[in-house]
Formats: C-alpha cells, structure tokens, sequence
C-alpha cells in the first residue's frame, strides 16, 4: 500500500514497517477513547454525533461497517466512504464509484482528519476512524473497539435487538479474537509484506496451520464461539466471527495471489467455505461487501508489490451458491 505516515503533524512518505529479519510489523493504533452510554468517558452515546471514516478495501474498516449494519445503527451514525486507491498521500476523498467526499469536514485527505485532532499527531493513518462532531476529534480508531462500542455501548440506539458480545461468553469471544488476529486477520500481511524469505514462509507456514485448526472446529460448529464443550453445536454469532469474516472474503481474490497466500485457497476447505458463505448471505454481511473496491484498493494501491497497478479479472467467486451450516443447532 502507499506508504506514509504522519510526523509531528506533517506528511512523510518514509515509512517502515519491518524488522531486520524482514518481519512485517503492524504499528499500534493510537486513538483509543471510548464512547460510554453513561458518558463517564466524555464521550456519550448520542444519536447523530458520531461520524464513521471508512475504506470498503480494509478489511480493519469493513468490521464497523458490519457491525453498524447488524445493529441497525446507520441512522445514528453517519458514513464516509474514502476512495478505493491510496496515492502518495494516503487515503483521498472523491467522488469515484461507491466513495464520497468528505461533506462533515471538507478535507481532501484522511490525513488532514487527523492533525484536525492532533495538530502534532505522528503515526499511521488508517481506518476506520470513529468521529465526534461535537468535540471535533478523534474518539478511536481500533477497529474492535469500535465494534465492541457499536455492539454494547449503542445498544439503547439500536434498531435490532441482536448482541454479538453477550456477557457470559465474552470473555471467549475476546479470547477467540487474540486467538485468529495475529495469525489470520494480520497473518496475511506479515506474508504479503515480507521482505525475506524466511519472514514470509514462517507467516504463511502459521496463516494455514490455523486456517487448517479452523477448519476442524467449523466442522463441528456454525460459528466460531461455543457456550462450552457440553454444547458445543449450539453457537451463536459473535463479534469474533466478523472478524474471521472480513479476512476469509478478501482471502481467494486478493490474498491468495497477491500476498502469496497460495497453498491453498478457502474455496479448497469444505467447512471455512460454507461458513463463509453462510456470513456473506445475511443482508447485513453483504450490503457491505464491495469486491471492486477491494480488489482495486489492493492491487492499485500496493505498487511495491504490484508495480504496473494490473487488476487481475478473476477469480469468479459465486458467494451466493447454497451452503451447508443449518444443520447445526444455533442460539442466534
């Protein structure tokens, strides 16, 4: 991807994200306020006063925009969708196919979002970004706690009564998030973004160990969080399987060729591809999906990897052909 970051409020396109052994290391998000229902954190929960950044390419963004759909909150919280190309500036606002521009702030760059929040700022300039119109800054920026916000805190704002963090199971959802994120959601840039040989095969040597561990449990379940081993079967939809979610879509069109995750494709795990399917047919999981953006975004903006900018044509992916999870037992 482009590369760049911010340092002390100004623009660079110096950037490193790996170790001397050619490891890619993804830098920490920086904004981590949280929106309470109490407001206790100074931030409340208030209909319309939040604003969410977001590239329908990242698949860290495209966890909120599930989220938001799921609870039924798009009228409470407002949307901007960023171009799908990054150029040397980082994320841009336009008025391409499917993207807007940026009406709340009138900035051309994600990045001026940023020093409008920290006139200092120094770090990466990601999505999503969680907005607050009437403190003008950033409230966060980490995805799953972004999601997690929109799950409990802006539940009295919901217009579906569904919750993917239930209390007697969060600290397994929380534990089954820890488990996928570094070798799964992060597994396939520490491949893609390798710059040895040695870093790459030790990512993509543990990206499908745990896709191939995945692959036995969803054999034996719906989704990824159980209520114990007594009931096994009787799983219910939880933020952890948005997580998974957002990976396994981009995985055969983009990660399995342009980050040389190649051993095998999800369409080649008979459970991981029905589960996938199973996500990608709820409304909410598909009215966000934009494999055109997706596909432009990583191999236009990618020029380190992806030099001559070339969108490979397939492959064709039929997501909506019939799955095979409703024989398992469900709560949700």
């Amino acid at each position: 991807m482009a590369s760049g970051m911010m340092i002390q409020g100004k623009w660079t396109n110096e950037r490193k994200d790996q170790d001397h052994n050619g490891r890619f290391k993804r830098k920490p998000t920086t904004f981590r306020n949280r929106v309470t229902t109490d407001g206790s954190s100074g931030f409340k929960v208030e209909a319309g006063r939040y604003h969410l950044y977001v590239a329908l390419g990242c698949p860290w963004a495209h966890r909120t925009l599930i989220m938001r759909e799921i609870k039924g909150l798009q009228d409470a919280i407002s949307v901007s969708i960023v171009d799908p190309i990054m150029n040397d500036k980082g994320w841009r606002f336009s008025e391409a196919s499917g993207a807007f521009c940026d009406s709340l702030n009138h900035a051309q760059y994600l990045q001026e979002i940023y020093v409008k929040a920290n006139p200092n700022y120094t770090g990466r300039v990601t999505v999503p970004v969680l907005w607050d119109k009437q403190t003008q800054t950033i409230v966060n920026n980490e995805s799953r706690e972004i999601m997690r916000m929109f799950d409990v805190e802006f539940a009295e704002l919901a217009t579906q009564d569904i919750h993917l963090c239930p209390h007697n199971l969060q600290q397994t959802i929380d534990e089954t998030i820890d488990a996928i994120y570094l070798p799964i959601n992060a597994g396939v840039y520490r491949a893609g973004f390798a710059t040895s040989q040695a870093a790459y095969e030790e990512a993509v040597t543990e990206l499908f160990d745990h896709l191939d561990r995945w692959e036995i449990i969803l054999s034996k379940q719906r989704y990824l969080c159980g209520a114990g081993e007594a009931s096994a079967k009787e799983t219910q939809l939880t933020e952890a399987d948005i997580c998974m979610f957002t990976t396994l879509y981009r995985f055969d069109s983009v990660y399995h060729g342009h980050f040389k995750c190649n051993l095998r494709r999800i369409l080649d795990y008979p459970n991981l591809w029905n589960y996938l399917k199973d996500l990608y047919q709820r409304p909410e999981f598909k009215s966000t999906c934009n494999l055109d953006h997706i596909k432009r975004g990583y191999y236009m903006s990618m020029t380190e990897i992806n030099p001559n900018q070339i969108v490979p044509k397939g492959p064709i992916i039929n997501f909506d052909e019939q799955h095979d999870r409703d024989h398992f037992a469900q709560i949700s």
